[in-house]
């Protein structure tokens, strides 16, 4: 199983501590609470985008990059859809897909 990080973040940086720790939230030397965190909501959500360049099996499935958190994220009248900055939900196989993605295409 991937590992799964908490969704919050501040200043579009994310925290680097593990799904459901308690305490504050960190990246580097910066801390934060829930109170100071960045709406969940991707800032990306409404932008123009056009579908990514297709795996060999297929994947994303017609969806596109997000240019502000690297999710893939359907579209809609060629716009992204709302959409969080993060999925804690997230399935291992859209992980390891978004990685090989990545991996052959570039950021």
């Amino acid at each position: 199983m991937e590992p799964r990080y908490c969704p919050s973040r501040r200043g579009g940086r994310p925290c680097t501590r593990p799904l459901g720790h308690s305490g504050l939230h960190r990246y580097q030397g910066a801390m934060w609470s829930d109170e100071g965190a960045d709406p969940a909501r991707c800032p990306g959500s409404g932008e123009p985008a056009e579908p990514a360049v297709a795996l060999d099996d297929g994947w994303p499935d017609g969806r596109a990059a997000c240019p502000h958190c690297q999710r893939f994220v359907p579209l809609a009248d060629g716009r992204l859809v709302e959409h969080d900055t993060t999925d804690p939900d997230e399935s291992d196989d859209e992980i390891a897909h978004r990685r090989a993605w990545f991996n052959a295409h570039g950021w």
